[in-house]
């Protein structure tokens, strides 16, 4: 079986390289392990499928990526954000803004983008195979040969993508293969963590306060004291941990820090952003006027989600029978302190089986982010997840994918 272009995985980057190949006149197959193509597509955005952010900076929205944003330069700026919302609705599919900046379809069903993708490859004829495995990459000197399916089937190509995804939720088939294919072939892997992911906490409390969302809060996250990041938005506790969409932006900075094993890595919450230490304080001093012969545990209900009040009072160590008349000074600055630098100690994250998407990845200087083309291997491109690159929660990794899966798409038909 010989091709123009095969494409193994069947994810957003792999459809859209296929299909913008076979769109330019290529013979393609494309190669999905899974049953069926877009698995990890559909769990997106909740099952509404985010599939960009309406960011109208090209450079800030590239920002979001970190250090290795400029890698998407090229790709980026020939598909953009503009060109996405173009493109799904030329297929039919129209979408809206909402909080953020997030694009989502306007029917909230990300099984009608997996449709446009679909029905994308079959206008542009190209051979979709699915279920089945790539079991072997065979490269004479620096050309792939064909690949070898576990059922000994080989697929012979003038040009190979491999779109296989990372190592996030790996029961959507992102299994890591492509990272293995990778090395196998010359490439250098940088270290694999889960990013997008929740947050595990060392504290015994956090069990109490499953399920309680937090909105407009901030958290700063400290390293050996030092300020890494922030984020201001919605946090949620879990079991043992948080969660939401802050947390998950977070949790990149935060597995770095603990990757490096140096120190403790501290997450402060401020429950009452919108006001400095000195305007907090005269509210709670106003609270506590109005209310001073009530004991202390009995006026914190207009600053804090119930369920957080008995964890603030414990930790103040003020005694929660105490009429507020009698807290001291130096106690009220201790309460201040808690509202607004709660200190919360990160042990971990909870693992690539919750991860949105896998942080690290294929080293990008041996990738052309022109092409998306190999340094190394002639014939051979990487697009989307596999590579070294991952942004924040927003639209913004599904743009990376289209992005470089179209570029790898146009540029595989050179050969």
């Amino acid at each position: 079986m010989t091709y123009d272009v095969a494409v193994i995985g069947g994810g957003p980057s792999g459809m859209m390289a296929a299909g913008r190949a076979g769109e330019l006149g290529a013979r393609v197959i494309l190669l999905e392990k899974n049953d069926r193509l877009g698995v990890k597509l559909l769990m997106t955005g909740k099952g509404r499928c985010n599939v960009t952010n309406s960011e109208a900076e090209r450079r800030k929205l590239i920002d979001k990526f970190g250090r290795n944003g400029r890698f998407l330069f090229s790709s980026y700026f020939r598909f953009d954000n503009d060109a996405v919302v173009d493109f799904f609705e030329g297929l039919g599919v129209k979408t809206k803004i909402e909080r953020g900046g997030r694009i989502f379809p306007e029917s909230d069903l990300g099984s009608d983008v997996l449709a446009a993708l679909i029905k994308y490859l079959k206008k542009s004829k190209v051979d979709i195979k699915t279920g089945v495995t790539v079991k072997e990459i065979i490269k004479k000197e620096q050309l792939i040969e064909k690949v070898v399916l576990s059922d000994g089937v080989a697929i012979t190509a003038n040009h190979f993508i491999i779109a296989t995804g990372g190592k996030s939720y790996p029961g959507s088939g992102s299994s890591g293969d492509g990272y293995n294919f990778a090395k196998k072939l010359g490439h250098t892997i940088t270290p694999l963590m889960p990013a997008l992911t929740p947050i595990i906490l060392e504290e015994s409390f956090i069990s109490k306060l499953e399920g309680l969302t937090l909105k407009n809060v901030a958290v700063n996250v400290y390293h050996n004291n030092k300020k890494i990041e922030a984020r201001f938005g919605e946090a949620l506790f879990t079991r043992n941990g948080l969660s939401g969409p802050i947390i998950l932006d977070l949790s990149r900075s935060v597995g770095q820090a603990l990757h490096k094993g140096e120190g403790k890595v501290i997450l402060r919450l401020d429950f009452k952003p919108a006001l400095d230490f000195q305007k907090l304080d005269l509210r709670i001093q106003n609270d506590f006027e109005k209310g001073q012969n009530k004991m202390f545990k009995n006026v914190l209900s207009d600053l804090l989600p119930q369920r957080l009040i008995p964890i603030i009072i414990a930790e103040s160590k003020i005694n929660p029978e105490k009429k507020v008349n009698s807290i001291t000074k130096e106690e009220r600055r201790e309460l201040l302190r808690l509202l607004k630098e709660f200190p919360l100690t990160a042990t971990a994250l909870l693992g690539f089986e919750k991860a949105i998407v896998t942080s690290g990845g294929v080293l990008l200087r041996e990738i052309d982010p022109k092409t998306m083309r190999s340094k190394i291997v002639s014939n051979l491109s990487f697009t989307g997840e596999v590579l070294d690159l991952d942004g924040p929660t927003g639209g913004y990794n599904l743009q990376a994918c289209f992005s470089t899966g179209r570029c790898a798409g146009e540029n595989a038909i050179a050969y």
